[in-house]
């Protein structure tokens, strides 16, 4: 293990995580939206719009992000639909992320029991009011830890990103080693950073589930 090395190019490094990190968050903030949207459309079952929710979420969830990338980056070209490289990289992420955001949000949807919303119809809660006092606080209590697990997900299959070029933390890692020949210490790094990206987002998610578990959410007894 060369520490010179590791120490000379932590700079690489700190520059492939800030692209990790960024486009990363962009895609989770933007899947968080897109998962919510298509949950609703089927949890209230919309005419039209809940079948198309419901073939998009199969679509995405049984197709991987690096054969969705290429189609953006490669396949729409043919057709005269361009996007660059970091416009590719936060649709695909999105399109991938919204199908299980929308799955975890549903799940939360489904844990509320009925009597919930009924005891929330009977006060005169009008059905706005009612998902927005009742169901949903309980709902996205109940969702967090599917919702964090799915956040660490799409943020370590940002490692696919270096398939567009993108000098993020895998391509940083790939150049090094093939110009280098330092396959040991660059996958160390390479460890490390993610480990460094990944394990406060870990911890936020034990933090705020035991908050709200504290806070008394989620235990179907707020009306």
């Amino acid at each position: 293990m060369d520490g010179s090395f590791i120490l000379s190019h932590v700079p690489d490094y700190l520059s492939g995580a800030w692209v990790t990190l960024r486009f990363g968050l962009y895609g989770v903030l933007c899947s968080l939206a897109l998962g919510l949207v298509c949950c609703l459309l089927c949890y209230f079952r919309v005419p039209i719009f809940h079948w198309i929710a419901k073939g998009y979420i199969e679509l995405a969830r049984n197709t991987p992000l690096l054969v969705q990338l290429f189609f953006l980056y490669a396949g729409l070209p043919r057709v005269g639909i361009r996007f660059s490289a970091e416009a590719c990289a936060v649709i695909g992420l999105t399109f991938l992320g919204g199908a299980y955001m929308s799955e975890a949000f549903r799940s939360g949807l489904e844990s509320v029991d009925r009597a919930q919303v009924e005891a929330g119809a009977c006060i005169g809660l009008t059905a706005g009011q009612n998902m927005r006092y009742v169901i949903f606080p309980q709902a996205l209590a109940t969702a967090i830890p599917a919702l964090f697990a799915n956040v660490i997900f799409l943020i370590k299959e940002t490692s696919v990103f270096s398939v567009l070029a993108m000098m993020d933390l895998m391509n940083v890692a790939d150049t090094l080693r093939t110009s280098g020949g330092r396959t040991v210490e660059v996958l160390f790094m390479l460890i490390v950073a993610y480990l460094l990206i990944l394990l406060p987002v870990s911890l936020l998610a034990t933090l705020v589930e035991r908050r709200l578990r504290y806070a008394g959410f989620g235990d179907q007894h707020s009306v």
